[in-house]
């Protein structure tokens, strides 16, 4: 029997290993965010930006996660909860990978400059260098990493308010679509913690040097979760101070926001930490959807 006989043949990649690739849950989020940042904007209803806008969003999320899985194929290979990803199982090569993030990232780009605006092309290429060129770099060397990629990922909901407002400023009409940036940036850093805590050890493993890696008794992780928890209750609650929401939106926040606060404080408990560390991310799970279409509900309704 000759070599080239006995080497089994590669299975051909299928639509769904290439559909893995691009994440889609995590990329559903940033096309959710951006149409709460474009509805919230009200704009006049024009199908060929909004449908812009969704395809644009889809593209570049789906992007920036193929190539952040060529980037991060040796460290995806050695976690339990990664290794079974398209590029650690052989199923999808990195060179595709990479060829497929990258053309997906220059079609988002092209569609935001030709159908939305230069602001919403701007925001979705901030979204891309922040997450491949800043995030995944510095999940291997910083402190901060956690924080650094709640930066990237709060920019979505911006580049869909830009594509409603026509740009982004500090006046008080402008000001909401940094609202939304500062919702997903809090709520990223519980809802990450959470999932960090639960998966400390796979992070371990590949010397990421995050909080709950370094923190082994996990009280800080648990502060800097309720700390920032806190913090998104404040923000959330700024559309209502500032005149751009009604007070059923403030009831509503209050509302979702002392709830989710709640199960941060659970967390502080260190006898009971894995279990509330669950309940936390199940929490934020249900906080965020909740917190952005009492908003946009609001904003379409009321004014």
């Amino acid at each position: 029997m000759n070599a080239e006989a006995s080497t089994p043949e590669r299975a051909k990649p299928r639509f769904a290993d290439y559909l893995e690739l691009t994440k889609p849950r995590l990329s559903l989020l940033s096309v959710l965010t951006a149409l709460v940042g474009y509805l919230a904007a009200r704009p006049p209803f024009l199908i060929v930006e909004l449908l812009a806008v969704i395809v644009g969003t889809s593209l570049a999320a789906g992007g920036v996660a193929a190539l952040n899985q060529w980037i991060e194929h040796d460290t995806d290979a050695r976690m339990k909860r990664t290794a079974t990803r398209p590029i650690p199982t052989g199923r999808i090569e990195t060179g595709s990978a990479f060829v497929l993030g990258v053309l997906m990232c220059i079609a988002a780009l092209g569609i935001m400059m030709a159908k939305v605006n230069g602001f919403a092309a701007l925001f979705t290429l901030l979204t891309i260098i922040s997450y491949l060129g800043w995030y995944t770099p510095a999940k291997r060397t910083s402190y901060w990493s956690t924080e650094i990629g709640a930066v990237a990922g709060a920019f979505p909901p911006m580049i869909g308010w830009c594509a409603g407002h026509g740009g982004v400023g500090l006046a008080r009409a402008d000001v909401l679509g940094w609202v939304l940036f500062g919702v997903l940036f809090f709520w990223q850093i519980p809802h990450f913690m959470a999932i960090a805590w639960m998966y400390r050890a796979d992070y371990a493993a590949v010397g990421f040097p995050m909080l709950p890696v370094r923190d082994e008794a996990g009280g800080k992780v648990a502060i800097w979760s309720l700390l920032n928890t806190l913090a998104l209750l404040v923000v959330s609650i700024l559309p209502w101070w500032l005149g751009l929401a009604t007070v059923p939106y403030l009831a509503a926040s209050l509302l979702f926001g002392l709830y989710f606060l709640w199960k941060a404080i659970a967390f502080l408990q260190r006898d009971r930490r894995e279990v509330a560390a669950r309940k936390l991310f199940f929490t934020s799970i249900a906080y965020l959807p909740l917190q952005l279409g009492v908003l946009v509900a609001d904003r379409m309704i009321n004014f």
